[in-house]
């Protein structure tokens, strides 16, 4: 089988790598990949958003199974294209990967449906966004725009004048754009916060292992918020009592739910989770693989991926057998100096060659441009480096000798994962 993976980051490596595991792959193609994807698969010139262009390259190479990861093309429709030109496509269509490109949307479906998330109001007028939280006077209050904005639309105001400015970036200077044309208002809650990613064919839904993410540029959980800085797996404060607990209040509430609006979810649905002292609550859905987890869930992975991705499509995920490692895993993300602000490229990466000297570890390419047989950066986030361990201890303990042997001008990597 020839199988085409869309997206070109940390995510995608890491899916690129779980296939060619799989003995019924014949070849991997990566569009638009990045130079570390290069030495995986065969990278293809075509944009992520080129849903006309995905198409025409899967029917004119047989394509077996297109394989959508980032969240862009899921909302745009790109599975419902390749679904209506008669190809397999691994991912939610359009009209139920809203669940994540509108968070208002996922917000009304949660209070229709009573599933437990925070409390929160919706603003399509930034004065009255601002009237309302300077009359309900409670700080911290979290400010979402609307639509997808890179995973960096969500911004925690510690008082009247954040707020205010919070406001006035996402509604007036626009600076995620037509995401921020409405607003979501939200109370601040607190508490352990979980990711758990899960298969689901619409009918069935099996969760995968539980991780946690560092979503904060700085150790300590300071700075700005960042697409992910390092991941841990399990997460320790997700116990098999809190599983069974989020089965039967959120998850598959969730997948009932979209069906009841007809918009039958099939593909992998991300819990963003925060355990408070009232129980779980839902922070946040994904329509897809989350990133950087992804780099330390599917490592524990034993069952054949490509199986997994194929009893979703044909809507028997109930009779597919999913079985996990005991092993821990940990991710740290090294990044370009600067990052998520503006950073340089181009810079020479050396130390990749020592770093396949640690035992467990494995590198994934976030950023990375292959030329002239050398690796340069060529984006914020440059490397997932990531190893497994018996414990989360000598997990983290391997992946940091990982990241010590790799050096570029100005890398930037947190020193306290999973601490």
């Amino acid at each position: 089988m020839k199988i085409l993976v869309i997206g070109g980051g940390g995510r995608e490596h890491t899916i690129v790598r779980k296939i060619k595991e799989s003995p019924k792959v014949e070849k991997v193609y990566c569009a638009p990949g990045n130079g570390g994807i290069s030495r995986d698969a065969e990278c293809v010139d075509i944009p992520v958003t080129d849903i006309d262009g995905v198409v025409r390259f899967a029917k004119e190479n047989r394509i077996g199974l297109v394989f959508v990861a980032p969240d862009d093309p899921l909302a745009a429709g790109m599975v419902d294209a390749l679904e209506s030109a008669g190809i397999r496509a691994f991912g939610p269509r359009a009209n139920a990967a809203v669940i994540e490109s509108s968070k208002v949307f996922s917000k009304d479906l949660m209070k229709k449906y009573h599933i437990p998330t925070a409390g929160y109001e919706v603003f399509d007028d930034p004065h009255a966004a601002i009237e309302y939280i300077r009359a309900n006077n409670q700080y911290p209050i979290v400010i979402k725009a609307d639509g997808l904005a890179l995973g960096k639309g969500v911004i925690i105001a510690a008082d009247d004048h954040e707020a205010h400015a919070a406001v006035k970036t996402i509604m007036e200077d626009k600076v995620f754009g037509a995401s921020g044309n409405r607003v979501v208002v939200e109370e601040f809650i607190t508490g352990p916060e979980v990711s758990v990613l899960a298969f689901t064919d619409g009918k069935c839904l099996k969760p995968m292992v539980s991780s946690k993410d560092h979503k904060r540029a700085l150790d300590g959980d300071r700075g700005p918020n960042t697409g992910g800085m390092g991941t841990i797996s399990p997460n320790p404060y997700y116990s098999e009592e809190m599983a069974e607990l989020c089965m039967k209040t959120i998850f598959q509430p969730t997948v009932e739910a979209m069906n009841r609006e007809g918009r039958t979810f099939k593909g992998c649905l991300y819990f963003g989770l925060m355990l408070t002292k009232d129980g779980p609550k839902v922070i946040e859905y994904n329509s897809r693989f989350g990133d950087p987890e992804t780099q330390v869930v599917l490592p524990r992975l034993k069952t054949d991926f490509v199986e997994i991705l194929e009893a979703v499509v044909d809507e028997r995920l109930d009779s597919q057998a999913i079985e996990w490692s005991q092993e821990a895993c940990a991710c740290v993300v090294m990044a370009s100096g600067g990052y998520p602000g503006s950073y340089a490229k181009g810079l020479e990466i050396s130390g990749l060659d020592d770093s396949g000297q640690v035992d467990g570890a494995t590198v994934y390419h976030a950023g990375t441009l292959y030329r002239d047989r050398r690796f340069y950066t060529n984006g914020g986030r440059v490397l997932g480096v990531t190893a497994l361990g018996g414990t989360l201890d000598e997990a983290l303990e391997r992946a940091y000798a990982c990241v010590g042997k790799i050096r570029f001008e100005g890398a930037h990597y947190r020193r306290d994962i999973g601490k």
